[in-house]
């Protein structure tokens, strides 16, 4: 259905297809569809026309994450607006992104603020390869 609702939104007048809500929906579906680079350019132009709207940079972050441009990821959430650091997904972000870029000390005290402003995240961080530094295997379990 991604193409679907693409086109569908693709159908949209120019002025429309820069709103905020459409951006968002687009860039849900490309990232559904794991089309970084398209998700990657509607986060941008959400961020452009709605630059005190956290959700564009957290996506954006993530898309440059996906592609593998981690330092550039981090760097845009903590160049975002302050409106971000109330934000469990931005915390969360970036203790990802600091635990690749092998930053653990900061990555733990990222991850301790994610989960103090929501405790969902301890279950989801222990899953997450990105965070695997931070939680070793446990040699009883081997």
């Amino acid at each position: 259905m991604p193409r679907e609702a693409i086109r569908q939104l693709d159908s949209l007048s120019f002025e429309d297809q820069l709103r905020a809500e459409v951006l968002e929906l687009r860039i849900v579906v490309e990232m559904k569809a794991r089309r970084w680079r398209k998700a990657l350019a509607a986060s941008e132009r959400l961020c452009a026309v709605s630059p005190d709207v956290p959700l564009g940079f957290i996506h954006t972050a993530f898309c440059l994450h996906e592609l593998g441009r981690t330092r550039q990821a981090r760097e845009v959430l903590l160049e975002g607006p302050p409106s971000l650091v109330k934000e469990a997904t931005y915390h969360y972000n970036l203790a990802c992104y600091e635990c690749v870029l092998g930053n653990l000390e900061t990555a733990k005290a990222y991850l301790e603020t994610s989960v103090t402003l929501d405790a969902k995240l301890k279950n989801y961080a222990k899953e997450d390869p990105d965070l695997r530094p931070l939680y070793p295997p446990d040699p009883s379990q081997g």
